[in-house]
């Protein structure tokens, strides 16, 4: 009698445990949604959340309406969407695979990598303009595509070479992350000295691309980031429980049957692809990637289960409040995303390296 008492308490303890974090999952969900159909209303000409709410659902006949809701609102808010969640996922697995709470696109190389790219595009492929007037309301890219494909390729160059030498040499996940610092440094570099060499229009046509703007995406870009993000889920979440193996070590890991090098090569080939397509489209987007992750992982723990999409789905609600903040500080210009995702990201960058201080 005992032992089955004790099994019905685990198994209610266990149900009980899932049911909790499936109603963050779902908490999450809701405030994802509300934050876009906030977001949706906020605009030169106010828009009610009801009537928002009512043009979504054909409820309203307003042509006006509906052409600003659909035409102009929607595509930022789905490109903030996307973005968020390609950029939460990708940090989410870098995490796990490389052990390590500071990895994230960030902080790996990858947007460094990514604006080096854009550097080059806009520099010596003359892909960037500006006419008389304002730097940033009169710059025009002249060949986004030129720029997109680069700024992809700058960003996989700095997770190729890292995997490169972590297959090669054998290095630790800790000197992998040392590594994309010091590729960080490089593509830094080189940029500034891109920067340095160009002339005044061509210096205005880089900033403002390394702003960050999710203005840029149209339905195909949001649709290509939006693929590539599901089916990388997809292998993520298959993969959940040899991640959660990986908590308690690589040996461990592999005393379970874990195809560790495999896994850890496949996922940041995966989670680099993500960021930088996103990156690619709409520029520098700093912090997404590491606040996201550990802000669910507060409160679900370590189970690959429910992180992968809590984490997906957090970060695409962080993305739309950033989106929001951008665009109501100061009515009616609008500031740079990847100014706001770095002041909201920082200081828990600073938080959990001082955290990781103390614990050695």
């Amino acid at each position: 009698m005992k032992t089955v008492r004790r099994e019905e308490n685990t198994r209610t303890g266990y149900q009980r445990y899932t049911r909790r974090k499936a109603l963050f999952l779902l908490g999450l969900l809701l405030t994802a949604i509300f934050m876009a159909l906030l977001s949706l209303s906020v605009g030169s000409s106010g828009m009610p959340l009801k009537d928002v709410v009512n043009t979504l659902l054909g409820r309203s006949g307003d042509a006006s309406m509906r052409t600003i809701l659909f035409q102009v609102r929607m595509p930022r808010v789905l490109t903030a969407v996307v973005v968020g969640m390609a950029l939460a996922l990708a940090g989410c697995v870098m995490q796990s695979v490389l052990r390590n709470p500071l990895a994230s696109a960030s902080t790996l190389g990858v947007s460094q990598g990514a604006s080096f790219g854009a550097a080059v595009a806009i520099v010596y492929f003359h892909a960037g303009s500006k006419a008389s007037g304002n730097a940033l309301s009169s710059i025009t890219f002249t060949n986004p595509y030129i720029i997109v494909i680069l700024a992809f390729l700058g960003g996989m160059t700095t997770t190729v070479l890292i995997l490169f030498l972590s297959k090669v040499r054998g290095v630790s996940p800790t000197v992998m992350i040392l590594v994309g610092v010091a590729l960080s440094a490089m593509f830094s570099g080189a940029t500034t000295l891109i920067q340095y060499f160009s002339d005044d229009e061509m210096v205005a046509s880089i900033v403002y691309w390394t702003f960050g703007s999710l203005g840029r995406a149209g339905s195909e870009e949001i649709a290509l980031i939006f693929i590539t993000s599901l089916l990388s889920f997809f292998y993520f979440f298959y993969n959940r429980w040899n991640y959660n193996a990986m908590e308690s070590g690589v040996q461990t890991a592999k005393s379970l049957g874990v195809p560790v090098d495999r896994l850890i090569l496949v996922s940041m080939f995966l989670a680099t692809l993500i960021s930088a397509t996103a990156i690619a489209f709409v520029g520098t987007i700093s912090f997404i990637g590491l606040i996201a992750p550990h802000m669910v992982r507060k409160v679900v723990g370590s189970d690959y289960r429910f992180l992968l999409p809590g984490s997906a789905l957090l970060g695409s609600a962080l993305m739309l409040f950033a989106d929001l903040l951008s665009r109501t500080v100061r009515t009616p210009a609008v500031l740079p995303i990847g100014a706001i995702t770095s002041f909201l990201g920082a200081p828990l960058f600073l938080y959990l390296i001082l955290k990781k201080g103390k614990r050695r």
